[in-house]
């Protein structure tokens, strides 16, 4: 009887162990992965072999090796890290190999996605069923990581030919604008980066209306990476700006602009990401900004750029200031007039993997600094999540005057509310909310569940927080 028990047992494990295979097998063969080419003019000098990177279907045999490009990240140390970058449908396993040193601990960050990899050797996999733009991370070395930005397959392709498509194949393109290395796009057209596609110069969409741009391609150190001034109805997504001179992408006098799904390194003086002068009705969502100056930068008035900035949104992204503020307002206005108004803002569901910056008048992970006549007003950050400052402030609010960017203090900043921000502490210095004179307040600030070393503040004590003069009315709930 017992026997007999015993080889059911066996029968109905060995079904078991079959049934399983049979779903691994099905997983990888329902599993898709693309990978793109790279020009042979970038092969060997833009290869970075710090880490040997492959991917294949979960359950499957055969390894896909990727490309590991060369970037370059932090002003301080002009490190070289390492990016890849791959579509996928299904559910696929990501094999990362450290070939210098010996691997002790690795860490995939950011580390609200919960992916814990396993470490063997000098090999760590982890497993992917959704598109995900990471930080692998070996030893706590965050200056020579691997990025690695897995996308969904693309769908609704632009094709080569179709009217109003500008098309990049894969390959290195330079552009016909030789002088100013920049490609000059019209209105109302598609431009798409294919796999593959290097572009060594800029877009510029100046003065144009209904532009899209889009693709798995990128641009490389270009001076700058998207010029968007005077525009209408813009849509940048998907592309990669990789070590332009100057910002990754600059917006203004603009409406309506779209910005999804774009991956950005910069590594030089005043290489912002994302900077927005004068422009109303802004989108931001699914970015991966890795600066050596603002990742997100919201001003008015500066050089021929003139009016008051509205309705800007920014969600679900990822934000590594190596230098300078994770997102910064307010500091550029118009002092031959009473000023503008930059207004309704908000910053919803974000991880920023670093803040570094020894300059106290210009540290803050979210930073409102007020000057030109500015009036800073209506702003929400909620849901973010910070996870480390190397040196550096969480919270920095205050009106101001420094005449090294201003030719006047801002007028006030008002109506700000920070609600559910997690910092687990250390390295940051006190946070700041100052205001400049009775007609240059800071009032109306809201802190609520603001959770800093596992403790949910209930006071400004609580916060690490000075607050100066011409302030009035800061709660913390």
């Amino acid at each position: 009887m017992q026997k007999g028990i015993i080889g059911l047992l066996c029968l109905g494990w060995g079904a078991l162990c079959l049934s399983c295979a049979g779903v691994e097998e099905k997983k990888a063969a329902e599993a898709k992965i693309v990978t793109a080419s790279v020009p042979k003019q970038m092969y060997y000098r833009y290869h970075n072999d710090d880490f040997t990177v492959r991917v294949r279907p979960a359950g499957g045999k055969e390894w896909t090796d990727l490309y590991e490009y060369k970037v370059k990240v932090d002003m301080d140390t002009n490190s070289d890290a390492t990016m890849v970058q791959f579509d996928f449908s299904g559910e696929v396993e990501v094999m990362v190999q450290l070939n210098n040193g010996t691997l002790r601990e690795a860490a995939v960050r950011p580390l609200s996605r919960g992916i814990r990899p396993r470490v063997e050797g000098n090999t760590l996999t982890f497993k992917l069923s959704r598109p995900e733009k990471l930080s692998v991370e070996c030893n706590g070395d965050r200056l020579h990581n691997l990025h690695l930005f897995a996308h969904a397959l693309e769908t609704d392709v632009p094709r080569e030919g179709d009217p109003g498509v500008m098309y990049f194949g894969p390959g290195m393109h330079e552009p016909t604008d030789a002088e100013n290395k920049t490609f000059r796009v019209p209105s109302h057209t598609t431009v798409y980066l294919a796999p593959g596609a290097v572009l060594r110069g800029a877009l510029n969409c100046d003065s144009t209306e209904g532009v899209r741009i889009c693709g798995r391609g990128m641009i490389l150190e270009a001076f700058n990476g998207v010029s968007a001034n005077w525009v209408k109805d813009l849509t940048v997504e998907d592309i990669a700006v990789v070590n332009p001179r100057y910002n990754t992408m600059t917006a203004a006098v603009a409406e309506n602009v779209t910005v999804r799904g774009l991956k950005s390194f910069s590594h030089q003086g005043w290489g912002d990401g994302l900077d927005f002068y004068c422009c109303r009705k802004v989108r931001v969502s699914d970015v991966f900004l890795r600066n050596s100056d603002d990742c997100i930068a919201i001003y008015s008035h500066r050089w021929d750029f003139y009016g008051d900035t509205d309705d800007i949104q920014v969600s679900n992204s990822t934000l590594w200031a190596d230098i300078a503020h994770a997102i910064n307002i307010g500091t550029h206005g118009n002092t031959a007039t009473e000023g503008e108004t930059i207004e309704n803002l908000s910053f919803r569901n974000l991880d920023v993997l670093e803040h570094d910056e020894d300059d106290r008048d210009y540290q803050g992970v979210m930073t409102i600094n007020a000057g030109d006549h500015n009036l800073v007003r209506n702003v929400v950050f909620d849901s973010i999540r910070v996870e480390h400052i190397q040196e550096g402030q969480l919270f920095h609010l205050r009106v101001m005057n420094l005449p090294r960017y201003c030719t006047g203090p801002g007028r006030h900043v008002e109506h700000v509310t920070f609600r559910n921000i997690f910092y687990a502490g250390g390295n940051e210095n006190l946070s700041v909310v100052q205001g400049y004179s009775p007609d240059g307040m800071v009032r109306d600030v809201t802190f609520e569940n603001i959770v800093l070393r596992g403790r949910r503040a209930t006071c400004l004590d609580d916060l690490g927080l000075k607050v100066g003069d011409f302030v009035e009315d800061i709660r913390v709930k």
